[in-house]
């Protein structure tokens, strides 16, 4: 990976007697990105204008976003150092304020002026930004702005009042914008403030979780959107005016967070899983929240663990890039990685990461050693049955595997898709899936399918979830072949042991199809390391993570490796690889696989040969697993 580009306070100033980073770590990293931002801004800094790939709102909505993410991130270091910071960050955003708000400076490419909230409007996000960023500074910025500034703003802000937004978690931006213009006393909607607060009930599934919007949408959106929006909102409507809902997401960010830390690695790295992924250190935000609202479970040095732990590991990896900007994608550039509506400036959500700049510098979560993440201790396993999902991660290579028998993102009615960041069996925080529109679309890594006469791979679109507890998830999926007007039901369940997933799937298929199953896709700068024998075929990086399949029960000796180029996040060089059986009988088959993703030595024919794996003669839909150390478990 690329070395860092960013200039840290000296060691033995901000370690001594503490652990891992500090509070001036993070005020460094904040700095830097702020002020690298500064050449790409117009001259009258409302907007920041960064190089790359515009997204669907144009070239001003993108500006827009690089004044209002940043904004964000100004806030929280402005506001949580009191004001004492240097003069030129206070002014820069004052100045963007004024000339955002100012018609006459015009709305096209040659203007600074801000585009109008219309509905569902990309500016209604940015909007939420700037409101918070103007209540967490009001002292040094709103307070201090000309009276004919703060009305311009306010009637900007206005057009949310009785605006529609899509029905998600953009509800949430609508409720925080308009309780910034209650605070401020201006008008606005209660009943668009309740109706948002009101709406997210509907989404709340239980045990701290909720879906974004109505379906299955479970990823980071619910960590860094649909709880940390309601408490940001409690902290402008203050305890008089939040009508008991405060104590509500308090309570619900509690439970949330109590498994939350099992998401990361020993490295640090977030399990790679959602959209909007280059947001990155935003899927910290829940952690910091908890602690600024006073509602965390986690001890004070878990938090600033697992939060300087995945800054960390992008700092490491080169994330600012050397000019000091958050490139579009997970590490350098990816697009694959990012959606239509994501442009230059899109990473800079990247700010609600720095939410723990607000809390003062002698707090416990800074002052306090760093603790180790649950997979620093010992082996994991975490059901999580709102989502659909088993987390296990193992302390001796620090990777946590996200199994996924619920999370599809896709409508309750409807067409389907399967995005390859909701679709796979499972995802990792060492490996990412392979997601250009090249790659994906032919569906090997982390997916069962069957395969058309023309080579087409069938897709996993609507995940429909039978169970999850323990160390074991089933759910549902109907497998859609040219040619056929039917669906074929395909039940999967996965089975957890170490670093060993037993994949167990009962497939029915017109007879003759070809069924296959790929394990995961590794990555790397440099081509990946390939092997395969009779009913196995394992890949490697040069820095050791390996992926292997097993067959167990119902694949042919034959095996294969699926490699790309451009198309993972983790590396050009990308492979995955994969087990086939042809010829399917009439009717259902089962098919029993051994999937592997450790930093380990794998040897997959001894591990054929050690697991014993029998279909129970008397019931077709059992089959009996039974593992070296003499466990074992029927499924």
């Amino acid at each position: 990976m690329p070395a860092p580009h960013l200039s840290l306070p000296p060691t033995d100033r901000v370690l001594s007697p503490l652990t891992g980073w500090t509070r001036a770590h993070w005020e460094a990293l904040a700095d830097r990105q702020l002020e690298a931002l500064v050449p790409y801004a117009t001259p009258g800094f409302a907007q920041y204008r960064l190089p790359g790939r515009a997204s669907w709102s144009g070239v001003v909505s993108d500006g827009l976003e690089g004044f209002a993410r940043s904004f964000l991130l100004a806030s929280f270091r402005i506001a949580g150092a009191g004001g004492d910071v240097h003069p030129r960050l206070v002014e820069r955003y004052a100045q963007g304020l004024t000339t955002g708000t100012d018609r006459r400076r015009g709305t096209g490419l040659d203007g600074e002026a801000w585009p109008e909230l219309t509905d569902c409007s990309q500016q209604m996000v940015e909007a939420a930004s700037i409101a918070i960023g103007l209540h967490e500074t009001r002292p040094w910025i709103w307070d201090k702005l000309d009276s004919r500034v703060q009305e311009r703003i306010v009637d900007w802000f206005s057009g949310f009042v009785g605006g529609r937004t899509w029905d998600n978690n953009w509800r949430l931006f609508q409720v925080v914008s308009e309780q910034f213009l209650a605070s401020v006393g201006a008008p606005h909607s209660q009943e668009d403030i309740d109706g948002g607060l009101d709406r997210i009930e509907d989404w709340y599934v239980g045990d701290g979780w909720y879906t974004d919007g109505d379906g299955r949408n479970f990823d980071y959106y619910i960590g860094w959107a649909m709880h940390l929006y309601p408490l940001l909102w409690a902290r402008m409507a203050g305890p008089d005016g939040d009508g008991g809902r405060a104590k509500v997401y308090r309570e619900r960010l509690s439970q949330f967070l109590t498994t939350y830390p099992h998401f990361f690695g020993g490295d640090g790295a977030p399990v790679h899983q959602g959209r909007s992924l280059t947001y990155r250190f935003a899927a910290t935000a829940p952690v910091w929240m908890g602690a600024l609202a006073d509602c965390t479970p986690l001890e004070p040095g878990l938090t600033r663990r697992l939060a300087s732990g995945t800054a960390r590991h992008f700092v490491e990896r080169g994330v600012p890039d050397e000019r000091g900007l958050l490139p579009l994608g997970w590490y350098g550039t990816f697009l694959p990685t990012t959606q239509p509506y994501s442009g230059p400036a899109s990473p800079y959500w990247a700010s609600k990461g720095f939410l723990g700049l607000l809390l003062p510098a002698d707090h416990p979560v800074w002052t306090e050693r760093e603790a180790q993440l649950p997979v620093e201790k010992s082996e994991q396993y975490t059901a999580l049955p709102a989502p659909g999902w088993l987390l296990h991660g193992t302390p001796h290579d620090g990777i946590v595997r996200l199994i996924n028998h619920g999370s599809d993102h896709n409508p309750l009615e409807g067409p389907a898709t399967d995005d390859p960041h909701y679709a796979k069996l499972a995802y990792s925080t060492a490996t990412a899936p392979e997601s250009a529109p090249h790659a994906w679309q032919r569906t090997v890594d982390n997916h069962v399918a069957l395969i058309a006469e023309d080579g087409t791979p069938s897709r996993r679109r609507r995940i429909h979830p039978i169970s999850c507890e323990g160390r074991v998830a089933s759910s549902r999926h109907d497998a859609q072949l040219p040619g056929f007007d039917e669906e074929f039901p395909i039940e999967s369940t996965t089975v957890l042991h170490g670093p060993w997933e037993i994949r167990v799937h009962r497939v029915q298929a017109p007879e003759g199809v070809t069924v296959r199953e790929g394990g995961y896709a590794v990555a790397d700068e440099t081509s990946v390391h390939a092997e395969r024998g009779p009913g196995w075929a394992l890949t490697r990086t040069e820095s050791g993570v390996t992926s292997a399949v097993v067959a167990l029960h119902g694949w042919d000796e034959e095996s294969g490796i699926a490699r790309e180029v451009e198309a993972n996040a983790y590396g050009p060089h990308s492979a995955t690889p994969y087990l086939r059986s042809t010829g399917h009988p009439t009717g259902s088959g089962v098919h029993v696989t051994l999937a592997v993703l450790t930093r380990d030595v794998v040897h997959p024919q001894a591990l054929r040969e050690s697991i014993s794996c029998v279909a129970d003669p008397g019931d077709a839909r059992q089959v009996r697993i039974t593992f070296p150390d003499g466990g074992t478990v029927t499924v």
